[in-house]
């Protein structure tokens, strides 16, 4: 007996010996904890081993003491005390090294705050009842729905499907409360990219997605009979189609916003159809039509008898051609049942959902919280742990949310890069500009601009038509009128003195108006309504002057005899180019007058009337004004001092932008044809006006960025961390278009100061802002003439000529483009 007591013994030392040998050696070879607070998990590895060893060891001796009747241990026992040590000494290392793992990951240069285990970045099941009433189950991360998961709203929405900390992302279904369901993917909250929409009337919609709009190939069953398959833009049919009604006629050709315009032809059931061009959903333009018999008309078509010419060509084969057919015949009898059935507007969209309560932990825990009981089942018991429902079997909890291959492994890698964030602090925007009243030293001029608009604008004119002849374009094609004080025939008595009123080009910015879809009535009512335009506070760098309509739509600038030149010439160009490109980023022109006083001075006041680009529902927080040259490209403010008016130069910038990537394509398309255009009109000097709207604004004025996870940027996925909710109280198809409140992402960045040459864009930091978007390419009058190409050899004289504005518009075009591209990027 005490022979084998020694050896029990014996055996035992041994193993104390070889656990602190082994811990020694994990020690030596471990690099030194990092200091932080995660320091201490790391150093205590030693003294865990040896507490969990010391208790091992205990319930060892205990065991060997029992298993040993026969002089000797037994061989199973043995085996059994090995593997209880294997396992203890993984439990600790996994323990250990997933603490280190923490500290010193790929962004170990940032500060991680220490948490328990218990409460770490682990995804876990959850069912919440919102404190509005909403209720989500499904997957859970810290504070968001990540994973796989059902939210229901309290109107009767509801969504089913893949989530990433709280947006919807990846593929999904969400349905409405009259019946209505999408069912496809989604991304950052928007349905985007393949998906199928059933309306509550049967409509169906089966292809891609933008940003909840129907955009690419796409097919379309209407709940009447007729059916759509082709290309879609912004929510309309747009590019090549077909469409075939219920009777079976059809029609096969281009489509634009949404009617038949370009080249198509339409069939008729009866054998009958018309080949040729189309405008606003009629023929318009050369084209034939062909009876069913042989017969034909061939000639230029319009609504208007006295523009319809043709000839009448009639069948070798038949006696009964109609001989006598008016061509009017196509609007009025033929076309008459063709029409186009709209498509059902979605009452809501998914992005417009809010989440309740995500993100806010104190009153928000989840009711049930999933728990394994003893035997290793997983059970659902309330966060207090009082209330416990039944077990549940199967892997994800007894509830059906379709968990995916692979999804456990995307979970893993979602790491929340940092907490210490930059906030930025934004004042609250003011009003610009200061109202032009009574006694005000332009209240005259401002009388003498609106009483003119008025008369250009509401004087009878023929409908205006998009083809214009290059007589409308003839520089000396303008009308003077004379505004007496006490009124003439064609003009009302006014207060003011007698003025001359001119208007450059009447029929070309008559055609503008139209092409940009400008109501005649309310441009007069924002102009010349009764409210006073605004002035604003400084005059530009050139010395002109800028005025404000009252509901912001319109902005006046006065020009230089000079720049008027510039623009009569290039007029032409310009309208072919904003015709072709109905996405252009140049700045939209609806009016060139003048206004000669009368008296000593005979003063004129020449000025343009264009589109505001900062005119939206949202606040523009920052601007910027960027060229991609680096001379005197800096206000030189400190934060403190920069108003959400103040516009911000190239050396300002902090940002970069991310655009979703199919806005980005559109954008270095249209950057390139601008910039193109600009440069075959020889224009230099123009910049890209940039107005961002900061969407997650707290009411102190600051602003956090989003969190950044590995996720996104393995999957390919906007790295869209908050919820994506934005709260759109209008139809997304009428307003979000290409530089026009869009949706992106600001990444702060930071310039290196070690360099001689003063870095454009800085060095990306991996913090992001959900913004609004706004930008344009402005100031696109001014031509390299002589006075610039001496600003040009005198400034290269004293400074680099590549970081001078004034240079060759070859040169700046290039300059311009790399430098946007840089700034603007893809956010994938």
């Amino acid at each position: 007996m005490a022979s084998q007591s020694f050896s029990v013994n014996f055996f035992l030392v041994a193993l104390i010996a070889a656990l602190f040998f082994t811990v020694a050696s994990a020690e030596d070879l471990s690099p030194a904890p990092a200091p932080g607070p995660d320091a201490g998990d790391a150093g205590s590895l030693s003294s865990s081993m040896v507490i969990i060893g010391a208790s091992i060891v205990l319930s060892m001796r205990i065991e060997v003491v029992r298993v040993c009747e026969g002089g000797c241990i037994k061989v199973d026992s043995l085996k059994r005390m090995s593997k209880e040590i294997n396992k203890a000494w993984e439990a600790t290392i996994r323990k250990s090294s997933g603490t280190k793992k923490r500290a010193s990951s790929i962004f170990s240069q940032m500060s991680v705050a220490h948490v328990d285990d218990d409460v770490s970045s682990e995804v876990c099941q959850v069912e919440k009842i919102l404190p509005n009433g909403d209720f989500y189950t499904g997957q859970w991360m810290v504070k968001f729905p990540h994973g796989q998961g059902k939210y229901l709203w309290t109107d009767g929405c509801m969504y089913v499907g893949e989530w990433i900390t709280g947006s919807t992302m990846g593929k999904g279904r969400f349905s409405w409360p009259s019946g209505a369901t999408y069912e496809g993917e989604f991304k950052s909250g928007y349905m985007d990219g393949k998906g199928t929409y059933i309306g509550a009337s049967g409509d169906t919609y089966k292809g891609s997605w933008v940003m909840n709009l129907k955009q690419g190939q796409g097919t379309e069953n209407y709940p009447n009979g007729d059916f759509y398959d082709g290309e879609w833009k912004k929510g309309l049919q747009n590019g090549q189609g077909r469409y075939q009604w219920k009777n079976g006629n059809q029609y096969i050709g281009q489509w634009k916003n949404g009617v038949f315009s370009g080249n198509g032809t339409m069939m008729w059931n009866n054998g009958n159809r018309y080949d040729g061009a189309w405008e606003e959903g009629l023929p318009k333009g050369n084209g034939t039509f062909r009876w069913s018999d042989g017969s034909f008309y061939v000639g230029v078509w319009s609504q208007d008898p006295e523009e319809q010419s043709g000839t009448y060509y009639p069948s070798e084969s038949s006696s009964e051609s109609p001989t006598d057919w008016d061509p009017q015949n196509l609007y009025t009898v033929e076309l008459s049942d063709c029409h186009i059935c709209p498509c059902e507007k979605v009452a809501i969209y998914p992005s417009q959902k809010t989440l309740s309560g995500c993100g806010v932990e104190d009153d928000n825990r989840p009711l049930f919280k999933k728990r394994t009981d003893g035997s290793g089942r997983p059970r659902w018991t309330s966060e207090d742990g009082r209330i416990s429902s039944c077990s549940c079997n199967d892997e994800n909890g007894g509830f059906d949310v379709g968990r995916k291959s692979g999804f456990s492994g995307m979970e893993a890698r979602s790491i929340s890069t940092r907490t210490s964030f930059t906030r930025l602090r934004i004042k609250n925007p003011k009003r610009q500009g200061e109202t032009i009243s009574k006694g005000h030293k332009n209240y005259e001029l401002m009388l003498n601009l609106q009483l003119g608009i008025r008369h250009s604008v509401g004087r009878p004119a023929p409908t205006p038509s998009l083809d214009l002849k290059s007589s409308a374009f003839d520089p000396k094609e303008k009308v003077w009128t004379r505004f007496p004080t006490e009124g003439s025939k064609h003009t009302p008595p006014h207060p003011s003195s007698e003025f001359r009123w001119k208007d450059y080009c009447p029929v070309v910015f008559r055609a503008l108006r139209k092409l940009f879809k400008v109501d005649p009535a309310d441009y007069m009512i924002s102009i010349c309504g009764n409210d006073a335009l605004r002035e604003l506070s400084s005059p530009g760098k050139s010395g002109s002057f800028f005025y404000l309509t009252n509901d912001d739509r319109y902005m006046i600038k006065t020009m230089k005899k000079a720049e008027v030149k510039v623009f009569l010439r290039m007029l032409p160009a310009y309208y072919k180019h904003v015709r072709s490109f109905e996405n252009t980023l140049v700045t939209k022109f609806y009016g060139l007058h003048c206004v000669k006083l009368t008296g000593t001075s005979q003063k004129k006041v020449r000025f343009v009337i264009m589109g505001n680009l900062f005119c939206s529902q949202y606040a523009i927080h920052r601007r910027f004004d960027l060229k991609g040259s680096t001379f005197g490209r800096t206000t030189d403010k400190p934060e403190s001092e920069i108003e959400p008016t103040t516009t911000l130069k190239d050396l300002d910038l902090n940002f970069i932008f991310r655009l979703q990537k199919s806005w980005f394509q559109e954008f270095c398309r249209q950057v390139d044809r601008d910039c193109d255009f600009l440069e075959q009109e020889r224009i230099m000097d123009y910049s890209m006006l940039v107005g961002l709207h900061f969407k997650e604004t707290t009411s102190a004025g600051t602003v956090a960025p989003t969190r950044i996870t590995l996720a996104s940027a393995e999957d390919g996925r906007p790295g869209l961390s908050g919820v994506d909710t934005d709260n759109l109280s209008v139809d997304p198809s009428r307003w979000i278009q290409l530089g026009i409140n869009m949706p992106a992402r600001a990444e702060m960045t930071v310039r290196k100061s070690t360099s001689e040459t003063p870095q454009l864009v800085g060095e990306p930091t991996g913090e992001c802002y959900d913004i609004i978007i706004f930008f344009g390419i402005i100031d696109i009058l001014q031509d390299y003439d002589i006075s610039k190409k001496l600003e040009h050899a005198y400034k290269s004289f004293q400074y680099d000529p590549t970081s001078i504005s004034a240079v060759d518009p070859r040169q700046y075009s290039k300059r311009f483009r790399d430098f946007i591209f840089r700034v603007f990027v893809d956010d994938t």
